[in-house]
């Protein structure tokens, strides 16, 4: 078992955007309050919510993928390969999954160690040699043992109530009735709904803004864990240069049914780029091959 070296630029990252999107969604359900909103119910639905997410992220994310958990008999190659990595890691093994696709990508999911899977579609295991599937399930392997799945998985969720929030406030804003806010006044519905669709538009911007860029420092932080525990940085670069260029072959149709996944992702299944990648959730492939490169020479 290898000593995992302590990332401390992701864990600051991690808990800092965690902390930050906590207090713009608790002011965002303070000021929901103000104007009239249910407590309990706000509560309640946000309460639920998270704790389906927590519980049966991992259930939720197979089932979305369509992927099969793979018997110990089934591909002992792939389960040979978990095993040793896992030990070298200090973990839990996870647990194995497949998912008939064209698309060539892996994915990890689950709240812990203890509960993470594992899954590689059909397309990655048919393209990539030995070392290059090795290196692509360390990269996730190291999602697993960083902790940063559950993180993004949770930050997401939250991202997306808003959007429902948004949605509820437009339908309250709409109900033709005023609404009684904290100072004891009438409010005009009105103005309810041009109020918390502003507020709810700058509540998603600056959470989705957050994710993104936590999501893009994982994915170099997943890298460099992969290089560590197989201890061949250049497996992993010549498998996302793979990757990437076999993404470019795969019918639009196909990209567009797993593209909710992108995130979770070792590549995105669409990557349109934006204006200084802020919007991007990975970092250019280029650049995480150089870093690799890098860190190959580091190690000698």
């Amino acid at each position: 078992m290898m000593r995992w070296p302590r990332d401390w630029g992701l864990q600051s990252r991690m808990i800092g955007t965690v902390a930050m999107l906590g207090v713009v969604y608790a002011a965002f359900v303070g000021f929901l309050v103000y104007l009239g909103v249910g407590t309990v119910m706000l509560l309640v639905i946000v309460a639920g919510a998270l704790l389906i997410q927590y519980f049966l992220s991992d259930r939720l994310v197979l089932s979305g993928m369509g992927a099969r958990l793979l018997a110990e008999d089934e591909a002992p190659q792939l389960h040979e390969t978990m095993t040793r990595l896992s030990a070298i890691a200090g973990i839990p093994r996870p647990r194995l999954a497949v998912v008939d696709s064209t698309v060539p990508n892996a994915f990890a999911a689950g709240r812990s160690p203890k509960n993470a899977v594992i899954a590689v579609t059909t397309g990655l295991m048919q393209r990539l040699n030995r070392d290059e599937l090795e290196a692509v399930l360390a990269h996730e392997l190291s999602h697993v043992r960083n902790r940063d799945v559950v993180v993004i998985t949770i930050a997401g969720l939250l991202s997306t109530a808003a959007f429902f929030i948004f949605r509820f406030g437009l339908s309250l804003g709409g109900s033709g009735r005023g609404y009684r806010g904290g100072g004891g006044g009438q409010i005009d519905p009105r103005a309810v709904l041009v109020i918390v669709a502003l507020v709810a538009g700058a509540v998603y911007g600056a959470s989705f803004l957050l994710i993104r860029a936590l999501s893009r420092y994982r994915e170099f932080s997943a890298d460099r864990g992969s290089a560590l525990l197989t201890g061949q940085p250049s497996h992993l670069a010549s498998a996302l240069a793979k990757i990437s260029g076999l993404m470019e072959r795969v019918p639009t149709r196909d990209l567009r049914e797993v593209e909710g996944m992108n995130a979770f992702f070792i590549i995105p299944a669409a990557s349109r780029g934006s204006i200084l990648g802020i919007l991007d959730s990975h970092p250019p492939v280029e650049a995480r091959i150089a870093a690799l490169e890098r860190l190959e020479r580091e190690m000698g």
